[in-house]
């Protein structure tokens, strides 16, 4: 076909544009691939207090605010820490699986308490499409029962043990259930989660703490995101704990 007619004659781009734009393309990958190498690079962090386990004290107690945050201590407990996680965040599976274990232990000597945020903007990236949603159901279902070691153990189980992959199978309701009763809660605790009683409770008090932290961050929200009262935790740092309740 002849372009004789065409009233349309592109520029071509220069050589040294060209150069140019390809030089910058390599830099990206670069730094890219670099990034990527670094962060697959880096080792998990230590497990600390490895064999204590979940909290074990029957003094530690387990309550939900009217807000939907999840409070595990005892009463008197000298210092507090809000924890933001979303049940399927791998980065919360593996702050928890590092520090889960002594957070236990500073909850059972009344040194801390912890306050739970639990959120569920990661509910597109579970093969139910829902599952964040449906574990922090759960969780409201278990801490409602008020045992603290056995919300305790519960917990330590959906962020470590049973944790799913993003975007891979996840937990189905009665198996949910199956985990809070092996945990130690009741019956009427497992049809709380079979039947989904907390679902619309679940679903407010995500919304409320997503707002929380979205509040704290400028939007910029991520999860595990740990404060001591305004001050925002690094967790990978690995003296944390011991540093907030020695």
């Amino acid at each position: 076909m002849s372009t004789a007619g065409s009233s349309h004659n592109p520029r071509p781009v220069s050589s040294n544009t060209t150069y140019a734009l390809a030089a910058v393309a390599v830099v990206l990958i670069g730094l890219i691939v670099f990034a990527v190498y670094k962060w697959s690079a880096e080792p998990p962090p230590a497990t600390r207090n490895d064999g204590y386990g979940p909290v074990r004290e029957a003094a530690v107690q387990v309550s939900v605010t009217p807000e939907g945050v999840i409070r595990l201590g005892r009463p008197d407990a000298t210092e507090t820490v809000d924890i933001f996680e979303d049940p399927i965040c791998p980065a919360c599976g593996a702050m928890e699986t590092a520090y889960g274990q002594e957070l236990a232990q500073k909850i059972d000597e009344g040194k801390l308490a912890v306050n739970y945020h639990l959120v569920t903007f990661l509910d597109p990236q579970s093969k139910s499409k829902d599952y964040s949603t449906r574990a922090t159901a759960a969780n409201l279902c278990v801490a409602q029962a008020g045992s603290g070691p056995t919300y305790s153990k519960f917990h330590e189980t959906l962020f470590t043990k049973k944790q799913p992959a993003e975007g891979g199978s996840d937990l189905s309701n009665p198996a949910l259930a199956t985990i809070a009763t092996e945990s130690g809660a009741p019956e009427s605790v497992a049809a709380c989660i079979n039947n989904s009683t907390q679902s619309e409770a679940a679903k407010a008090a995500a919304a409320k703490n997503l707002a929380d932290l979205d509040a704290r961050t400028g939007n910029k929200s991520a999860t595990p995101s740990i404060y001591d009262g305004t001050t925002k935790i690094n967790w990978q740092d690995e003296n944390w704990v011991v540093n907030l309740a020695p």
